[in-house]
């Protein structure tokens, strides 16, 4: 087995462990962990109760440090086999265990061609100095129990068997407040859950919103049907049992599937929205509103994002994938007209309402694929200064990377959720006539294996 890899869950890297191999692949394969023989330095106890059984998270038996270094070098490790990318060889100087620390000045001032000839330079982990309660959202799946009594909580690891649970350590104690809230009434009304082998029951999941900066909180049920039994009632014991919901809705999904929410939803009680704010940008964020569940990261990755534009205030910038706007707002600020696009029609329309919330005039938004709307703009003579891509897991297909090759715009800022298709697009900007210059990694998602990144190319010929 020398040289084969075996991906063993629970095994930290440099540990030595017995395992009992449990499938084979030509070139890889999975077993089960059954003792660590020698731990790793890095080997800590998961503070979660239900860590062993909850697939929520996969990292807490990792040290924090461990953690930030670890997603480096999945980066670098992705950048290298799959891109067949050079990462520069660089004295490992550790994670940064506060992103606001790190968020300029830490661009190397040689030339191009001696970056290029010394490769792609992956910087330390931005991580947090607190990487507990971060998420600002919370989706509970909602079943029974073995004796068909109601619970709420994560699916255990490769099953669609619910964990109930009280408390989540990376959630934000009001998220766990209002699943617990609404548990309880739900018990005590005799609303029924959902059963997924029989697609029976009413209530689906448990949707709670939290407004970090502002305190606000939204309860989303989602519900298989439209009625509700003692829907007054309901509302009024989970405003009592809530203090600072804003918001309480109904979303109707009566579909056989994995996705959460459906086409409809209803305002129970309050507002449609619940607002938070992102540096100096406030947000109107409504039930099915893709928003970053990490606020204080989000602000570490945008302003990288807005580091790495190099905007003085003149430029044309193009967000595409703009969702909410989150990203294009922030680059207003000191850009001199950013162009949005976006496929979901009512992610622009809350775009269209964020910049009217914050004044911003010099952003336009426009619903459409991404490869149709840039090239459209590009006849109108929109020529880009700089455009910054956010694309989904999957990362952008071959006709929005051509556009972007055929738009020639002296950056790209690539934002990235997904190693992997990151690494398989610099491939393409690269062979297109880009330079990557640095990749910044991001911990928006602590004690998960998730990790973001920021990406800065520029045109051959011009200078970083």
């Amino acid at each position: 087995m020398n040289g084969f890899t075996l991906f063993v869950q629970g095994a930290l890297p440099g540990e030595k462990a017995r395992v009992k191999v449990l499938k084979v692949k030509k070139q890889y394969g999975y077993a089960k962990l059954l003792e660590i023989v020698e731990a790793s330095p890095d080997r800590v106890a998961a503070p979660c109760p239900i860590y062993q059984q909850c697939g929520g998270c996969q990292l807490q038996h990792m040290s924090y440090d461990a953690q930030l270094r670890w997603k480096r070098r999945l980066v670098v490790d992705s950048l290298e086999r799959i891109g067949k990318l050079k990462v520069r060889e660089a004295a490992e100087i550790g994670p940064v265990a506060d992103g606001q620390e790190q968020l300029s000045g830490s661009g190397d001032v040689r030339s191009g061609e001696a970056q290029a000839e010394a490769g792609i330079e992956v910087l330390p982990t931005l991580g947090m100095s607190g990487p507990w309660r971060y998420r600002n959202k919370s989706q509970v799946p909602v079943g029974v129990d073995l004796e068909g009594g109601l619970v709420a909580g994560f699916y255990a690891q490769g099953s669609h068997r619910i964990i109930d649970m009280d408390e989540c350590l990376i959630q934000q104690e009001n998220n766990d407040a209002v699943v617990a809230a609404v548990k309880r009434v739900a018990r005590e009304l005799g609303i029924r859950p959902y059963r997924e082998e029989s697609h029976t029951g009413l209530l689906r999941h448990v949707v709670a919103r939290y407004g970090f900066n502002t305190g606000e909180i939204m309860v989303v049920l989602v519900t298989n049907g439209a009625s509700i039994p003692h829907a007054d009632e309901l509302v009024g014991l989970i405003r009592e049992a809530v203090p600072g919901v804003r918001s309480i809705c109904q979303n109707i999904n009566r579909e056989r599937t994995n996705v959460i929410f459906g086409d409809e939803t209803r305002v129970l009680w309050g507002s449609d929205v619940i607002y938070d704010t992102i540096g100096d940008i406030r947000f109107a964020i409504s039930a099915r509103s893709f928003y970053q569940v990490n606020p204080v990261q989000t602000e570490v990755l945008y302003r990288t994002a807005l580091d790495f534009a190099g905007l003085n205030g003149e430029e044309t910038v193009i967000d595409a994938y703009c969702g909410i706007g989150t990203i294009s707002l922030f680059l207003a600020q000191r850009a001199g007209q950013v162009y949005g696009v976006e496929i979901v029609p009512e992610a622009v329309d809350d775009a269209r309402r964020n910049a009217l919330l914050n004044g911003i005039r010099n952003v336009q938004f426009e619903t459409g694929a991404a490869e149709v709307v840039i090239p459209a703009w590009r006849r109108q003579g929109i020529a880009p200064d700089v455009i910054v891509i956010d694309p989904p897991r999957k990362g952008r297909d071959t006709a929005s990377l051509e556009t972007i090759l055929a738009m020639r715009p002296a950056r790209v800022v690539y934002v990235s959720c997904n190693p992997s298709t990151l690494a398989r697009d610099l491939r393409v900007l690269e062979d297109g006539g880009y330079r990557i210059l640095k990749v910044q990694p991001v911990d928006m998602f602590p004690h998960t294996v998730h990790v973001e990144s920021v990406a800065l190319l520029v045109r051959n010929g011009t200078e970083g």
